[in-house]
C-alpha cells in the first residue's frame, strides 16, 4: 500500500480477527453493541520511517454496508498499537485494533489505509 507521501509505503495483513474480544477490566462495550478486535502486521515497504495511529485508518464493514470505525477501548485479545506508531524502514509493528459494532451485525469485510485512512490506497480483505 502507499501512503500520501511517495517514500510512504507498507505491506499490510490481517493476521487475525476475534469476533467477539473480550473486555479488559476497565472496559466493556456498550449495551447491544460487541467488541470486535482485528490484528494488523504493517511493515515498512518504503524509504522513510513511517509515523501514525493504525487505529484511525481502520474499519469494519457488515453485511449492510455500514461500516464502524475504531474505537479507544482495548480488548483482551492482545497488545494494541500505540497512539502514534512508528515504523522504522525495513521493520514491521503487530498490533490490535478494536471496534464496538452492534451485537446483530454480521462483519463483512476489513478495510485499512495508511495515513489515518487519507491515503488513497485503501486495502480491503473479506471475512469468512
Amino acid at each position: 500500500m502507499t501512503g500520501t507521501q511517495a517514500d510512504e509505503k507498507a505491506a499490510v495483513t490481517v493476521v487475525k480477527v476475534v469476533d467477539p474480544a473480550p473486555a479488559k477490566e476497565f472496559s466493556s462495550p456498550e449495551a447491544g453493541m460487541r467488541f470486535v478486535a482485528v490484528q494488523f502486521r504493517l511493515q515498512n515497504t518504503g524509504t522513510a520511517p513511517y509515523s501514525d495511529s493504525p487505529s484511525n485508518g481502520a474499519k469494519v464493514i457488515d453485511t449492510q454496508g455500514q461500516q464502524f470505525e475504531s474505537t479507544i477501548s482495548d480488548t483482551g485479545a492482545g497488545p494494541s498499537f500505540t497512539g502514534t506508531t512508528t515504523i522504522a524502514p525495513g521493520a514491521t509493528a503487530l498490533g490490535f485494533i478494536t471496534f464496538q459494532v452492534p451485537s446483530t451485525s454480521r462483519l463483512a469485510q476489513v478495510q485499512f489505509a495508511l495515513d489515518s485512512g487519507f491515503a488513497k490506497d485503501v486495502g480491503q480483505w473479506n471475512l469468512p
